[in-house]
């Protein structure tokens, strides 16, 4: 709750404090629960059985009436004299000026990260809502349990300390968190302490974002860019309705906050989004788009901005359209994923839907797993990198098989359609070149800086020196890790490979169009050779002289064969002199080619 001065303290000093001023809504501590404020209905007391409560059943979970400080921007004090009430009315009014300021800047200068904790987060991302499925699988090497929650039962799960307690059996616990709102994510960030910039990076998924592994002291963030192959019954289609440029690749990289358009507009990759983080458009938020994007006191700067992003976007969508029909439908989607030191692992995918992550949840419902069997949060973590590789590995796969059938069509006729795919296709593997080459980075850092960028991270004056430092990544993870990498590998020289094949392919086409334009031009010219002489001879003895001796002695054609043969005989070798040696070079190199294969066989019959 905000400080509230004695009305003694009023008279001559700030309406505000020092906190305010600051825009800063502290949040309760973790782990406890606020005071709740009073009400005419009493709240619901614990029961003893909440505590023996599986996750299987969330629904039956009862916790405390809490204070929304932590999710939300707290309301005005209402109560007290009036004085009171105009201190919490300035107070609120001077928060959204602020908060209103920094969104019109566009993010310009504001304070790296985002803490939920503070009122601009909410004002900013709160409008971020979907409809989400959480799984927490909690496994050791001899028991497993899971559950499934939506977004307010795992909000209110996250608030009952003792329902969110791991038991103690619990070694790793796994928050699969499918799809993006702020509910679920501010919850997650006060519950588990998640540094401010992985909140930012897990939000603002922009064009240029990369794979890339970031450390912290409480927890290590790992953002990998999934790629994956559409659904062939959505091939034609794309996803819900969504327009070709949405699902085609790349596709699904968006960022925040969210246009009030349908859908999203890419500007670095030129793509376009299908309304990321909601299943439908919200009235609220059309109202907080209005309301940040127009504003006068700027004088036309952020609609001249806007107008400038979309003929980006329009040119990008005919781009797209262009490109439709010959392209690999590849999805590519960020996953984020956190590691903590007491073995919970959190990870986020943009789209509620766990068809990707599917396989490693049942390697651990399995108990002869090498995932049970360690129960290493680590090597989960290297269980999700190495499926994204996996999937990646069938990206390659797809665009072996659809160049094999570009290469067989321009063996058997080269046409300039084919020439187009090639181009499309050479782009995209370009693109998807540029897109899986951090991952290998990623992995490389894991296996060999994992515990220097840890003790990088740490404040070792607190501490004694002789204190060991341990990473975050176990022996049996880095041992597995390496595998990753070659696949990795694998896949970053096999784009290479079918991009260099793209190229030779396209440079071949024009070079069979260019060999078949000399080869007519070549029949030209021997034509012309041949029927230069005659065409000569045609003109001298069509002259109209009626003074012509050559005409006027009763001769016959027999004269002009008699001329014209002798002349083609001596033209016709004359121009094509080139052309017979290497013919005579070329009969001579036949017939001793011919008679080494006779020696070799009469050599193999005599032994």
């Amino acid at each position: 709750m905000p400080r509230e001065d004695s009305l003694s303290d009023f008279d001559g000093e700030s309406i505000t404090s020092d906190e305010e001023a600051g825009v800063v809504t502290e949040a309760p501590a973790r782990g406890r629960s606020p005071r709740p404020r009073a009400s005419a209905s009493s709240d619901r007391p614990h029961s003893r059985s909440d505590k023996s409560k599986s996750l299987k059943s969330p629904k039956s979970i009862t916790s405390r009436k809490t204070d929304r400080a932590a999710t939300a921007p707290q309301q005005p004090y209402t109560g007290g004299t009036p004085r009171d009430r105009l201190r919490a009315t300035v107070r609120k009014v001077i928060a959204l000026h602020r908060t209103s300021a920094i969104i019109r800047r566009g993010g310009l200068g504001a304070e790296p990260g985002i803490d939920p904790r503070r009122h601009s987060a909410f004002a900013t991302f709160g409008n971020i809502r979907q409809k989400c499925l959480i799984d927490i699988i909690d496994y050791s090497s001899l028991r497993c349990s899971s559950g499934r929650m939506t977004n307010n039962e795992f909000v209110e799960f996250l608030k009952n300390r003792e329902a969110s307690a791991p038991e103690p059996w619990v070694k790793v616990r796994w928050i699969n968190v499918g799809g993006i709102s702020w509910d679920v994510i501010s919850a997650l960030a006060l519950k588990y302490d998640m540094h401010p910039l992985s909140v930012e990076d897990l939000l603002h998924r922009r064009g240029h974002a990369r794979s890339k592994a970031d450390y912290y002291p409480k927890h290590l963030f790992i953002r990998v860019l999934c790629h994956t192959l559409g659904s062939s019954t959505r091939a034609s289609q794309g996803p819900e309705g969504a327009s070709p440029a949405a699902w085609s690749s790349p596709a699904a990289i968006t960022g925040l906050p969210r246009s009030s358009s349908p859908q999203r507009l890419d500007d670095k990759l030129g793509i376009v989004g299908d309304n990321t983080y909601g299943d439908d458009d919200d009235p609220i938020d059309d109202q907080f788009e209005r309301a940040t994007l127009v504003d006068p006191e700027l004088g036309g700067q952020r609609g001249s901005l806007l107008a400038q992003k979309r003929r980006r976007a329009a040119a990008e969508l005919t781009l797209e359209e262009l490109k439709k029909g010959d392209r690999v439908d590849v999805r590519i989607e960020p996953m984020c994923i956190f590691l903590f030191r007491d073995g919970t692992v959190i990870s986020f995918q943009s789209k509620p839907n766990f068809d990707l992550t599917e396989p490693i949840a049942s390697r651990i419902r399995q108990r002869d797993t090498s995932l049970r069997t360690t129960a290493d949060a680590s090597l989960l973590v290297e269980s999700l990198l190495d499926l994204v590789v996996d999937a990646a590995l069938e990206v390659v796969d797809e665009y072996h098989a659809r160049l094999s059938l570009l290469e067989q069509r321009v063996l058997i006729q080269s046409k300039v359609s084919t020439v187009r795919s090639l181009h499309i296709l050479s782009g995209d593997l370009i693109l998807h070149k540029r897109t899986l080459e951090p991952i290998k980075a990623l992995v490389y850092a894991l296996r060999r800086y994992d515990v220097d960028r840890t003790a990088a991270c740490l404040d070792l004056t607190s501490t004694s020196g002789d204190q060991k430092v341990v990473g975050f990544m176990s022996h049996k993870a880095k041992i597995y890790l390496a595998d990753v990498h070659d696949h990795i590998e694998y896949a970053l020289t096999s784009l290479d490979m079918y991009a260099a094949m793209a190229e030779n392919l396209i440079n071949y086409t024009f070079n069979m169009a260019s060999y078949e334009m000399n080869v007519v031009m070549r029949r030209l010219t021997l034509c012309t050779i041949v029927f230069l002489p005659l065409t000569l001879l045609t003109g001298y003895f069509g002259m109209n002289f009626e003074n012509m001796w050559t005409i006027h002695h009763g001769h016959s054609d027999v004269v002009f064969w008699i001329i014209a043969i002798p002349v083609m005989t001596v033209v016709v070798p004359t121009f094509m002199w080139a052309d017979i040696v290497r013919m005579y070079h070329y009969i001579k190199k036949n017939i001793l080619a011919r008679n080494v294969t006779k020696a070799r066989a009469q050599e193999r019959l005599n032994f």
